[in-house]
């Protein structure tokens, strides 16, 4: 099974300054929140903010991998106040989101590209299966395209799902008898039985 990695482009998203549909945590502008706090406790309590800004900021635009390595994934830079998370941070913060089951890395040596679970993959299968389940759509065969992009998922939460999070759900329902996956000659022919 080859890893597919779609990178979303997340640097056409407006700055913090700009951007009225999110809203910032109070921390977001108090600059030593942008620096690893040496104090366990202040740390730990910095590590959460930080968590909770990183999946509600990627649940608001639907963002599912952050590369550790680019400076425009609007929160990690505040221009307002000059500060920028540097690469340790973002790790730190990450292998936190991580640990807790909320996050996995892509690569795990290289620790650049991580999958945000901003709701969780037993969520994700749910919302899946309650949709098919919504629009009659059981027995049904779907290509992982068409069940993330198509016409039939189109305004739901199920549009533009990371194809990585929808096969890990997928399994999921597999695994639970809901579903029988089937590979196809190429990756867009790979597909889905609805049981």
């Amino acid at each position: 099974h080859k890893l597919v990695i779609y990178q979303l482009n997340v640097s056409r998203m407006e700055p913090p300054s700009t951007s009225a549909s999110f809203n910032y945590p109070f921390f977001y502008s108090y600059p030593p929140y942008f620096t690893i706090q040496p104090v366990k406790e202040t740390r730990d309590r910095q590590s959460s903010l930080w968590g909770q800004l990183i999946l509600s900021f990627c649940k608001h635009h639907k963002v599912f991998v952050i590369n550790t390595q680019d400076d425009s994934f609007v929160p990690f830079t505040n221009a307002n106040i000059n500060r920028k998370l540097n690469l340790d941070a973002r790790v730190a913060f990450l292998d936190d989101l991580v640990a807790s089951g909320q996050a996995e890395w892509l690569e795990a040596k290289a620790k650049r590209l991580c999958l945000i679970y901003w709701k969780k993959i037993p969520d994700w299968a749910a919302s899946i299966y309650n949709f098919i389940k919504t629009y009659g759509l059981t027995d049904s065969v779907m290509t992982l395209d068409e069940l993330s992009n198509g016409d039939d998922v189109r305004g739901s939460e199920l549009q533009g799902l990371h194809r990585e999070v929808l096969v890990r759900a997928l399994k999921l329902l597999e695994a639970q008898g809901k579903v029988k996956m089937f590979k196809g000659a190429t990756a867009e022919e790979e597909g889905v039985k609805f049981l």
